[in-house]
């Protein structure tokens, strides 16, 4: 396996302009989600001069393509990358900047296809060094529900072949380039979004009498909640949390109906269901003690994320050789969310983390930002230790 850790490597830098290439083209014409088509063109196009078979138009835009190495039937796993961007306008003054107004690659996501593809060809070129088959999986719509993941299963992309392990990266700008993160177990939360319609009575501000505001009955929804679930914190890392109230009325006008909304997110799959419940009940009970009605609609979301501790052992080991055990890092529970947990659900997986950061040349932004940005070395470990980690996962 050194010797073939080796070859990774230098292909890996050997390839590194074509990957930076790779990335920079994506970045500079990001799609949103469900709308990736000409991302989708572009990545079929190189798998095409890569000479790997793929198959084109999963959930519209998703693509999978197999790498058989010797004995191919022997072992199956899968690497998945997303290709979605993010309703942001791109602040950053680069050569490769957005040329689509308004959208943006904020979340790493040409990274992750860019890296996905470095790792391909890598991989194809040592595909009789290696036993087993490695599927890829570039997929879309992972920032927007019900999530690129739920649907690319739903039309089978677990099948024929069905990978027994699957493997994904993510970009962490606050990890220095050269480092990798790693967390066996419950890593990241479930997701729900949350839409709640509050009606009271408007008129005259002038004319208390005559209306009952629904403005107060809102924050009065929000006050209560906040003190419910904050106690509940205590117990089960949970985040409820409301971003969004639009109370469209004016200093004398008081509105009919306020619209509020906000996040739940847990670790606890029971605790969620719980959750939903007791939301929904305490501020339609709040509503009406004073007068008013409430809708609360939660839109279900993505499940919790759990990493296999197998597989994500193997991998943090893997990449302690490839890295060395200094650049490899444990990383912390988060309340943020990925639909690559549909995957983990369904199969041992391990979702690790690319340092992409560089404090010295100022690359520090965090994602979903206008100036989010990634040291492109990190490019080069991204494809290799992608291939790297494929491997050893086929290996006995």
């Amino acid at each position: 396996m050194e010797h073939l850790k080796s070859k990774i490597q230098i292909l890996a830098k050997e390839n590194i302009s074509e990957i930076i290439e790779i990335r920079r083209h994506l970045h500079a014409h990001p799609e949103l989600s469900f709308e990736e088509y000409a991302t989708s063109d572009f990545i079929a196009s190189k798998l095409k001069e890569y000479n790997i078979p793929f198959k084109q138009g999963i959930v519209k835009t998703g693509i999978t393509a197999l790498i058989e190495g010797r004995n191919p039937a022997k072992k199956i796993i899968a690497l998945r990358a997303d290709m979605d961007a993010l309703p942001i306008t791109e602040i950053n003054n680069t050569s490769y900047k957005s040329i689509n107004t308004g959208v943006m690659h904020a979340c790493g996501h040409d990274v992750h296809s860019a890296s996905l593809l470095g790792a391909a060809k890598i991989l194809n070129e040592l595909k009789n060094n290696f036993e087993g088959t490695v599927k890829l999986i570039f997929q879309p719509g992972e920032e927007k529900l019900p999530g690129g993941a739920s649907l690319m299963i739903k039309e089978g992309v677990l099948e024929n072949p069905r990978p027994q392990s699957i493997l994904a990266q993510h970009v962490f700008p606050s990890m220095e380039t050269g480092k990798a993160g790693f967390r066996s177990g419950m890593y990241m939360a479930s997701t729900d979004e949350i839409y709640v319609t509050v009606s009271g009575k408007g008129g005259h501000a002038a004319m208390p009498a005559d209306y009952n505001n629904p403005l107060l009955i809102a924050s009065q929804i929000l006050v209560e909640l906040n003190k419910t679930f904050m106690q509940q914190k205590q117990k089960t890392p949970s985040v409820l949390a409301f971003g969004k109230i639009i109370g469209n009325g004016a200093t004398n006008v008081i509105p009919d109906e306020v619209k509020i909304e906000g996040t739940f997110r847990t670790m606890n799959e029971e605790w969620r269901e719980e959750a939903h419940l007791k939301m929904k009940m305490q501020a339609e009970d709040i509503a009406l003690e004073m007068g008013g009605t409430c809708n609360f609609r939660i839109e279900r979301g993505y499940p919790f994320l759990v990493n296999n501790e197998a597989v994500t052992l193997k991998a943090r080991t893997a990449a302690e050789i490839y890295l060395g055990k200094e650049n490899v890092e444990e990383l912390p529970l988060r309340m943020t969310a990925e639909d690559f947990a549909f995957y983990s659900q369904l199969l041992p997986a391990c979702f690790y983390r690319l340092g992409t950061g560089n404090k010295a040349k100022g690359i520090t932004s965090g994602v979903h930002t206008a100036s989010f940005d990634i040291d492109e070395k990190a490019l080069e470990i991204g494809a290799g230790l992608m291939a790297w980690l494929a491997v050893n996962e086929l290996a006995d």
